[in-house]
């Protein structure tokens, strides 16, 4: 089972940057896909970002790509989310995620494993 808790998060003027982070234990880390999803007040959950168990493939959605950067330590089993120039609209709960399976599963959503967020509030 593995347990993934997320850091990070706060309060940011927009144009600001902001680095999140995804503790991970109870697995071997490296097997796993990891990724970022986001959910605003009355939407669904968005993909943001997904990287390999390497490190060496990695995916953005179209809203962040170029602003946001996905990273992976597997020697510290932690992910990042490296966030600049945000905007109001970047305003969410940022959740990570864990899937064996691959980038493909943390894409579509069908991760085995979540955690519960952490808040990034951007002003305007």
């Amino acid at each position: 089972q593995v347990q993934l808790v997320e850091s990070g998060g706060s309060l940011v003027q927009a144009g600001g940057s902001l680095r999140l982070s995804c503790a991970a234990s109870g697995g071997t880390f490296s097997e796993y896909a990891m990724g970022w999803f986001r959910q605003r007040p009355g939407k669904e959950r968005e993909f943001i970002a997904a990287i390999g168990w390497n490190g060496a493939d990695t995916y953005y959605s179209y809203s962040v790509k170029d602003r946001f950067t996905i990273s992976r330590d597997n020697a510290k089993n932690t992910m990042y989310l490296q966030m600049s120039s945000l905007k109001p609209e970047d305003t969410a709960v940022y959740l990570c995620t864990a899937d064996r399976v691959g980038t493909s599963a943390v894409r579509d959503g069908r991760s085995d494993y979540w955690g519960q967020g952490t808040q990034v509030t951007v002003s305007s």
